[in-house]
């Protein structure tokens, strides 16, 4: 259909839509303007029949699209285009061969459709294909006549008398199959034309025709059907007989002479139940057949009635569920047409079903008597009052079905409007109904679940009493009485929604009525009737539970508002304007509220207030007393531990508080603490509730009323305690602190509502006093623990919530809170009680304020007792019960938050950041702690506070600035943790520390580390990583330079007790942080230094803080170079470790070239000079230079480019070489002599001849550190007398093995000036050696000239002597004069040799 659709709109698309003139052959001549949408049709449908003559397409669908086209054509259609369209449409129903079923019916559905514009055309085509053919006409042609006398049967009147004829023709030619059902399908349809006709013959416009003509034509051919087809076998062919017999018996049944025929086939017809598999058919016969004798109003004969009776009642039990609707009304039509005709019969055969038929018949009979309540008859109806009463044994039957029918029967007797009181009270039935399905749960194992039925039977009785119609003239006085003795019943609460709608209807029409019509309503209100009515007070108080009731829908409290609203006047004429006020209030905040968004508690407080609000204008004591008398007895029917019964409690303690006779309020208060049982907790609760909300009003009475009870209770204790048998004393004591309990939590109770204005002059010794009296006791069962951790949170709360308190002050805070830490202290952890902490919290934020003493002793308690508790593991392992366990987890879980809070209150109330530092002081023992479980539960409570501070930065008044280095090192050992839960939680520590820092330093980049840290929920791994590396960085940047040894002392304090996942974050954050913080740490580099280095002595992590100072020294070369040489001479292996790691690293070679800087520096102004003074060298000097001679001794022993090394030797070599020189002579060793003692060095010119040992054996070979062991070279340089011939001999394999530069020989060349007498003489020795061995042409280079200079000169070189390995290389010999003595007679030496 789509499809054709589509088509269609394709074809119309094409037309133009503007009009056109008509041509004068369309339509007999007449001309004039054809409107566009004709001009649409005719062409849609001349292009849909030029598709089929040409044979275009499927022809199926374009019959169907033409069918559309057609049953909107007005007749627009010329001639022409109809005639060809008949021919064509008759060309393929006539088709022998090459036509397909399918295409013939969607032909001859093109017909009639045609017919409806052009009726005519096409019946008189069909006539005349049904005349001229003298044998069966085609089965499509009899069908297409069925469907023109189905669809126009007026139309077809004057065709009547000619198509039967033709079909008189044929009938002896046509035996069974699909051309019998044809011929039949005619008939009946035809025959039905005419019934149509005979009821509404004025609407034809043709002359009115009788009966007799009609039956003249029919009556030849129902007579050959009679003879010849009644006794067909198949069952196809006796359905189509059955259908057309009974047609023709509509039609002959108006006239009289061929009634008696009729009545015999009618009784054939009912004989056919016995016959036909299916019957639906042949009951709808029967009615249609019952239809016309109802009409024509002919009596029927007695043994004809009675078999039609019969037969219809035979197949009422047969009509279960598997029947279709259609089936059941048709059969339910019959018998009510019986029962029209035959009442008695009807009335007696419903009796009977009602009382001992089967449950099929039953559920039938029901049915037929609803259908026989909604008749017109008045014969019918009379039957129906006993019929009700038969009705009224089924109420109790078992059979859902049953009780179903029974429910509908009784929609339709309370919908027919009936003016009788009887109808009406079947109401009650709906109710117990509804009752009766609303407590029938299945327990079904763990769970319970409805039986299917119930919830359909109860939603049925919903539907008929919201159906109700109460507009109908006196149902004031009938539906009144009946529906309101329902609204109090408890059973009867989901009925509310429309049982408040129809009262709510009959409230509105009586009051717009007013008493018209009080005298035309047929029936009164009897007294009976009066009686059951329910009290105003029943009526306010069912009323207001179903309101406030939290579980329901909130239909059901809007409609329980509603109807209060309603029956404000039969409640009490008082209510009438504040209800106008409060009760809209109401239905407002319900408005947009869904079952899951109503806050129950704050519904239920609003309820109570609305209920107090109504009881204020009402001036009449004895109604309210009423009313509390009504609350106290629905409390004894309501179930213990309900909701209700709470809410219950809640409301007679407000219409107290509203009652003014304070005897009864007094007597109430006091009848609640003597009577309740403790033991009970419901009542307990209940009892609190009472006298808590009656002190909103009668505080000083209700409080006064508690603490004589209470002193009562006390005197009477100790005594009831001393008597008895041990079990008795033990029953008594048990029941004691119950009683004590329960009135420690009435005492707060009462602080929670009383007025603001009255509590602070009683809170402190009225009630807190009490409370703690009554918690005193050697051992406190957990009732007692429980009551007064709830007592004490309540009364600070009370106390808070006055406000401004002035300068009001609880004397009894300290021994409170002393109570609370003691019992802490000495109670075991599974003993530890749930809202502790809250209470801790609370009163912590009244005054006086706690001393910075006390704030640390209750964080270093709360914290032990919390995070010192058991694993889960170790708890389930130590309980009998898994559920046990699992409830002391989630308690102790609660405790966790409630220690978070408790310390947030605690920054929030002490003035100084001194509690900030404190707090993570208590918390760092616990985040450093071995057990896992521990680590976890204290960053759970340090994620919470950093959580509340990043929101609240009054908190910690500038606190996390201070510390952040600290803190970040804490945090960052733990972002690596063994468990999931720890890590996660320390990066989200890490976040808010950032963003809180990032806020106090005022980051231009607050907002990415705000995305930063939102991107840490990531659930993908590799984001979560990336955005930990980020956030490291981050956090690093954000640690000021003051901090960063904070940081690392934090840090790497962990490295003493860390597993090796937390040991390689630690790593990560040392190592980002020096990368990240190169450029802030300048000034701190020494003592960052230090700080590695005092862990490298205390911790297995070496190789990690080698690489660290390895990293600091990249990045600050000099300041570490000169941090570590201020160690002792001495060096520990520490020290010894640090150098040489640098000496291993890549950075071996430039440490080395600073060192020999440094020890070319030392010194240098002594050097050129003949003063005494630059003779001498300090100790302090001496100590620097061997420091730096022992350095460079690791570095050398540790580096690994040799290469490198010979090329540092032209500078190192002199350095180390002139020292060695410098500290020759027993007056270096007098003067140097105390601190050598103290260093246990007897020659300190060891130390720089060590140096040089072991940089000539990284320079040359073996064989030439061998020959200056055998020659005693470095004995001989050790004493003064022989030191120039160790030089000498030095000099001697240095030339040898090559090593022997002229950058060297550059850098020595200015000793032969020196002041220094042990430098001239080294120096000459090393060119004397030189002089020769040039002299013997054994050097590759050219030698400079060597002069001694003169004494002018002397003195202008001694000023140049500060000059360094670096531009000694640029230095160039000055023109001397010849050589010393002494420098000849060492080459005469040299000669000789």
């Amino acid at each position: 259909m789509p499809q054709r659709n589509f088509r269609m709109a394709a074809l119309c698309s094409c037309v133009r839509s503007q009009s056109r003139p008509a041509r004068s052959e369309d339509r007999g001549g007449v001309t004039g303007t054809v409107p566009a949408a004709v001009t649409t049709f005719v062409a849609v449908g001349t292009s849909l029949l030029k598709r089929l003559q040409d044979h275009e397409g499927d022809r199926v669908e374009t019959y169907r699209e033409l069918e559309s086209v057609l049953w909107g054509d007005d007749g627009c259609l010329t001639s022409g285009v109809v005639n060809r369209l008949i021919a064509e449409a008759l060309s393929d129903m006539r088709a022998a061969q090459g036509v397909t079923g399918d295409v013939k019916m969607a032909a001859s559905d093109v017909l009639v459709a045609l017919a409806r514009s052009h009726f005519h055309f096409v019946m008189s085509e069909l006539q005349s294909h049904l005349k001229a053919m003298r044998k069966v006409p085609d089965e499509i042609v009899l069908l297409t006549l069925g469907k023109m006398a189905r669809s126009y049967a007026l139309r077809c009147i004057p065709f009547v008398g000619m198509t039967l004829l033709a079909l008189r023709t044929v009938l002896t030619q046509v035996g069974s199959g699909e051309v019998l059902h044809a011929i039949c399908s005619v008939l009946e349809q035809w025959s039905k034309g005419v019934s149509t006709y005979l009821c509404s013959w004025e609407q034809c416009p043709f002359p009115r025709k009788g009966v007799a003509q009609f039956c003249e034509a029919i009556y030849p051919v129902f007579r050959y059907v009679v003879a010849n087809w009644l006794d067909c076998k198949e069952e196809e062919d006796k359905q189509a007989v059955l259908g057309a017999v009974a047609a023709m018996l509509g039609v002959l049944l108006h006239e009289e002479q061929h009634r008696e025929q009729t009545w015999e086939q009618l009784l054939w017809l009912l004989q056919q139940y016995q016959e036909v598999r299916d019957n639906s058919r042949l009951t709808e016969s029967l009615s249609y057949v019952l239809e016309i004798l109802e009409g024509v109003q002919t009596p029927m004969p007695q043994g004809t009635a009675l078999a039609i009776s019969t037969a219809v009642r035979r197949q009422l039990p047969d009509v279960t569920e598997e029947a279709g609707p259609a089936q059941k009304a048709v059969l339910s039509r019959c018998i009510m047409l019986q029962a029209r005709m035959r009442p008695e019969e009807t009335g007696m055969f419903l009796h009977s079903q009602l009382s001992g038929g089967s449950e099929a018949g039953r559920v039938a009979a029901l049915g037929l008597l609803g259908a026989l309540a909604r008749a017109d008859a008045p014969a019918v109806r009379e039957k129906l009052p006993q019929l009700v009463e038969a009705m009224r044994s089924l109420c109790s039957d078992p059979s859902a079905q049953v009780r179903r029918a029974v429910l509908e029967f009784s929609r339709e007797l309370l919908s027919s409007g009936s003016q009788s009181c009887w109808p009406w009270d079947v109401v009650g039935h709906i109710f117990s109904e509804f009752s009766r399905t609303s407590g029938t749960l299945v327990a079904g194992g763990l769970f319970a679940w409805e039986n299917p039925e119930d919830g359909a039977i109860r939603a049925l009785c919903l539907d008929i009493v919201g159906s109700l119609d109460v507009t109908l003239r006196g149902m004031t006085k009938l539906l009144w009485p009946r529906l309101l003795q329902y609204v109090v019943p408890a059973q009867y609460s989901g009925m509310l929604i429309p049982l408040s709608r129809c009262l709510r209807a009959l409230v509105e029409r009586r009051e717009r009525a007013g008493c018209e019509e009080e005298e035309e309503e047929p029936d009164a209100m009897d007294s009976q009737e009066q009686a059951r009515l329910p009290a105003p007070q029943a009526l306010l108080a069912r009323l207001l539970v179903v309101a406030a009731a939290p579980y329901p829908s909130r239909e059901r409290a809007v409609a329980a508002l509603q109807l209060l609203q309603a029956l404000h006047g039969r409640i009490h004429r008082g209510l009438g304007a504040a209800w106008a006020t409060e009760i809209p209030l109401l239905l407002q905040y319900l408005e947009g509220r869904t079952e899951s968004s109503l806050a129950s508690a704050e519904w239920e407080r609003r309820v109570l207030k609305f209920l107090r609000a109504s009881l204020e204008p009402v001036e009449d004591k004895a109604w309210t007393v009423g009313l509390s008398q009504e609350l106290s007895q629905r409390l004894g029917s309501s179930a213990a531990g309900s909701w209700e019964e709470l809410f219950l409690y809640k409301a007679l303690g407000t219409v107290l508080a509203a009652c003014q006779d304070l005897r009864h309020v007094q007597g109430q208060v006091l009848r609640f603490l003597q009577e309740t049982n403790p033991v009970e907790l419901s009542e307990a609760k209940g009892m609190i509730s009472v006298v808590s909300h009656a002190a909103e009003s009668h505080f000083h009475l209700v409080l006064g009323t508690v603490t004589m009870f209470s002193a009562a209770f006390t005197r009477d204790w100790s005594r009831q305690a001393s008597t008895g048998w041990e079990v008795q004393r033990r029953q008594k004591m048990e029941r004691t602190r119950t009683i004590r309990a329960a009135l420690m939590r009435t005492y707060s109770g009462i602080a929670l509502h009383a007025p603001k204005e009255q509590l602070l002059t009683c809170v402190d010794k009225e009630i807190m006093g009490n409370i703690l009296r009554l918690s005193r006791d050697k051992e406190r069962d957990l009732q007692l623990k429980l009551a007064l951790v709830q007592s004490i949170t309540e009364v600070s709360c009370a106390i808070q919530a006055v406000g401004d308190c002035g300068s009001f002050e609880l004397s009894l805070k300290q021994e409170a809170m002393r109570t609370l830490l003691d019992w802490i202290k000495r109670e075991p952890w599974d003993s530890l009680v749930y809202g502790v902490f809250q209470a801790l919290e609370e009163l912590s934020k009244l005054r006086p304020p706690l001393s910075g003493k006390e704030n640390g002793n209750l964080l270093a308690v709360c914290c032990q007792s919390i995070l010192s508790h058991p694993s889960e593991e170790q708890m389930k392992k130590g309980r009998k019960s898994v559920r046990a366990a699992v409830n002391m987890e989630l308690l102790h879980r609660r405790g966790m938050e409630d220690l978070g809070h408790l310390i947030e209150t605690l920054l929030e109330a002490e003035a100084t950041s001194a509690c900030f530092c404190k707090v993570f002081h208590v918390l760092k023992g616990w985040l450093t702690s071995a057990k896992e479980w521990e680590r976890e539960r204290a960053l759970r409570v340090c994620t919470h506070v950093l959580g509340a501070c990043k929101e609240r930065c009054e908190l910690t008044r500038g606190c996390p600035y201070k510390q952040f280095g600290s803190l970040v090192g804490l945090l960052g050992s733990l972002t690596s943790d063994c468990l999931d839960t720890c890590h996660q939680r320390a990066w989200v520590c890490l976040g808010y520390l950032l963003q809180m820092q990032a806020k106090s330093m005022k980051v231009p980049q607050a907002d990415e580390i705000r995305c930063l840290c939102e991107e840490l929920n990531s659930p993908d791994t590799e984001t979560f990583a990336e955005t930990c590396t980020q956030i490291t960085k981050a956090v690093c940047r954000c640690i000021p330079a003051a901090q960063a040894v904070d940081f690392l002392t934090a840090i790497l304090d962990s490295l003493l007790h860390v597993m090796p996942p937390r040991a390689r974050a630690v790593r990560k954050w040392v190592f980002i942080f020096l990368v990240e913080c190169r450029e802030e740490i300048v000034q701190e580099v020494p003592k960052i230094l230090n700080t590695l280095y005092s862990y490298m002595q205390q911790s297995t992590h070496r190789p990690f803080l080698l690489r660290a100072v390895f990293l600091l020294t990249r990045f600050h070369q000099e300041p570490v170079i000169s941090s570590l040489l201020q160690k002792s001479l001495l060096m520990d292996s520490d020290t010894v470790e640090l150098w040489r790691s640098l000496g291993r690293s890549i950075l071996g070679i430039q440490i080395l070239r600073c060192l020999v800087e440094k020890l070319n520096r030392a010194g240098n102004d002594r050097l050129g000079t003949d003063s005494s003074p630059c003779e001498q060298h300090s100790c302090q000097t001496a100590l620097e230079t061997l420091t730096i001679t022992r350095a460079i001794s690791e570095v050398v022993f540790a580096l690994r480019s040799t290469e490198e090394l010979r090329r540092l030797l032209p500078h190192l070599l002199p350095s180390l070489l002139r020292w060695a020189s410098e500290m020759l002579g027993g007056e270096r060793q007098l003067l140097l002599m105390t601190s050598w003692k103290q260093l246990h060095v007897e020659k300190p010119c060891r130390i720089f001849l060590s140096a040089i040992k072991l940089v000539l054996g990284k320079c040359m070979a073996q064989k030439w550190t061998q020959l200056l062991e055998i020659w005693g070279v470095w004995a001989r340089l050790e004493v003064p007398v022989a030191h120039p011939e160790g030089v000498r001999l030095l000099t001697s394999v240095l030339l040898n093995a090559g090593v022997v530069s002229p950058c060297l020989v550059k850098n020595l060349l200015p000793w032969l000036n020196s002041c220094s007498v042990q430098l001239r003489m080294t120096a000459t020795a090393f060119f004397a050696e030189v002089t020769i061995t040039r002299e013997e042409a054994l050097l590759p280079w050219q030698w400079p000239n060597i002069c001694l200079p003169s004494g002018s000169q002397r003195q202008k070189s001694s000023k140049q002597s500060g000059w360094s390995c670096r531009n000694s290389r640029h230095l160039s010999t000055p023109a001397v004069a010849p050589v010393h003595s002494l420098c000849g007679e060492a080459v005469q030496g040299a000669r000789k040799r």
